[in-house]
């Protein structure tokens, strides 16, 4: 699925540390939250229309709001909050009636990861979208919904840790389970033990 991305960015710092590694000229991190209030500052008056796809109800028209006030000149095609579990055949039939309908520009879709990019894998030959960018809890931050970590926190690599301690239930698995396997899969590759591609 991250293949056939047009494009990919390190969004945290151990993927920058890691790329820096690896020879890649990596200045910092590409922070979903940042990317998209700076591409709504810098395009809010060239006519982009967005349309948020993802998040807890209300979140991605509460997100639209907070563009609008922030960055005049957004255009909003619109939103969508997808129920927790998969699309139905008819809320898919639905949802790219809508999609067509809202003719966006940008499609932002705010689902936990790896479930976005799932999603634009399978949506993105059946839409008509030049642009879907997979932003995971930006809605949430930038929305107002969740607190951000500091930012010594994120540009040293404890971002992680800061969203444990605000979501615990939602995300101990992740940052636990799923973090501890990236850690023992790196370290294997850094002592020539495996080799990843």
């Amino acid at each position: 699925m991250l293949n056939s991305a047009d494009l990919v960015v390190p969004d945290g710092m151990p993927l920058v540390w890691l790329g820096r590694r690896r020879g890649f000229r990596l200045r910092r991190r590409v922070y979903g939250p940042e990317l998209m209030l700076a591409f709504c500052a810098q395009t809010a008056h060239k006519g982009y229309r967005h349309f948020f796809y993802g998040g807890a109800p209300g979140v991605a028209e509460r997100l639209a709001e907070v563009l609008r006030e922030r960055f005049p000149g957004v255009a909003v095609a619109g939103t969508f909050c997808p129920p927790f579990g998969p699309l139905e055949k008819m809320q898919q039939l639905r949802l790219l009636q809508l999609l067509d309908a809202a003719a966006p520009d940008v499609l932002w879709v705010g689902l936990s990861t790896p479930k976005q990019e799932r999603w634009m894998f399978e949506f993105r030959p059946m839409l008509r979208v030049p642009v879907m960018v997979g932003i995971g809890a930006a809605f949430d931050l930038n929305s107002g919904r969740v607190r951000q970590a500091p930012a010594w926190m994120r540009e040293h690599g404890l971002e992680w840790l800061f969203r444990l301690l605000v979501e615990p239930r939602r995300l101990w698995r992740r940052y636990l389970i799923g973090g501890s396997s990236f850690v023992w899969n790196v370290s294997l590759e850094l002592l020539g033990l495996k080799r990843f591609d």
